[in-house]
């Protein structure tokens, strides 16, 4: 199966809101929620995608022939390559019911696993979306990171729980996600933190601690001051604040501020393998990707994903060969141009 069938076999499946573009882009699904995408005019999420494309890569085919090495290492972990699948919550709300989130998470961790890379598994209000997604996590010998969504703090400590019996190697907070609309006025109530309650959070949860949701310098310090052990460079896909800036825009001056203290992740518009490439240029150590791999679930399970990470890979080992990158360190600043 290729991504091209993925892509007409998930027509057929995720319901009215998501289109199943050939590019997810944004524009299609304009504003819609529930749905796949932005809040408000629907700016944001559009401007995600359509700032990468404005960056260049520099080609350079003067130089060694080498095999092209797309791996790197994660608190301990090495992987084939440098992305992730995000995570996604309430796929039956805003896709359909083909899959739930106890569904969606297990194709996800699994694929994810058997293919050389990891999953962020999304949470929910449901109690048992996080049960379900940290036991597939289990079942993966804890190649997953759960993602736990900015509830009060008894919620937060049984959730933990979970995550720990999980075996998972490390945790995300989507700290962003506050500014959901279906999550505003729930039971367990969930809201922003402060530094102090973030880094209570990230003693509790005795792993290494991805704080997801960082657009600015000023909130990358933050969470480095909590404890943080990385940051992902996200506004949510534009579904909690119109008119933000894109991820591409902010991501090198938060690079630049945290200076190699703290791993450095970044969402937001990336779609193809040289999108990949240019965040990991820009200082990136690495991408997380989630609304193509819900059309990939969508359209071919387990295959579906398998397709879209091979998609993915080819491309991005095919940009390293041409701009003379054989390493995921030789991709320097110099290789891409405005």
């Amino acid at each position: 199966m290729d991504y091209n069938q993925v892509i007409e076999n998930a027509r057929g499946n995720i319901g009215e809101y998501c289109k199943a573009c050939t590019i997810c882009n944004g524009v299609a699904c304009k504003n819609k929620m529930p749905g796949p995408r932005a809040k408000g005019v629907g700016d944001t999420a559009i401007r995600n995608y359509s700032k990468w494309q404005e960056i260049r890569v520099n080609m350079d085919t003067l130089c060694e022939n080498r095999p092209v090495d797309t791996s790197i290492e994660l608190f301990g972990k090495k992987f084939e390559y440098p992305f992730f699948a995000g995570p996604v919550g309430a796929v039956t709300l805003h896709y359909s019911d083909k899959y739930n989130d106890v569904t969606y998470n297990d194709v996800l961790v699994s694929a994810c696993a058997e293919n050389g890379i990891c999953a962020f598994t999304g949470d929910g209000v449901d109690s048992n979306v996080m049960i379900a997604s940290t036991k597939a996590i289990k079942s993966k010998n804890g190649l997953g990171i759960p993602t736990v969504k900015p509830w009060n703090i008894n919620t937060i400590k049984e959730k933990m729980e979970l995550v720990k019996e999980s075996g998972a190697f490390a945790v995300a907070m989507d700290i962003d996600a506050s500014g959901l609309p279906f999550l505003k006025n729930t039971n367990p109530p969930s809201g922003s933190k402060s530094v102090s309650e973030l880094k209570e959070i990230i003693d509790i949860s005795g792993l290494p601690f991805i704080v997801k949701g960082i657009m600015t310098v000023k909130g990358a310090l933050k969470a480095k001051e909590a404890g943080a052990s990385a940051i992902v460079v996200s506004n949510h896909g534009g579904r909690v604040l119109d008119q933000c800036p894109s991820t591409a825009e902010v991501l090198e001056e938060i690079v630049k501020a945290v200076d190699g203290s703290m791993k450095v992740f970044v969402d937001g518009g990336i779609r193809t393998g040289t999108d990949v490439f240019k965040a990991l240029a820009m200082g990136a150590d690495g991408v997380l990707i989630c609304r193509p791999f819900v059309t990939a679930v969508y359209g071919g399970d387990k295959e579906g994903v398998k397709a879209y990470i091979d998609k993915i890979a080819g491309e991005l080992k095919d940009t390293m060969q041409m701009c003379g990158a054989f390493s995921i360190n030789d991709i320097t600043r110099d290789i891409i141009r405005y």
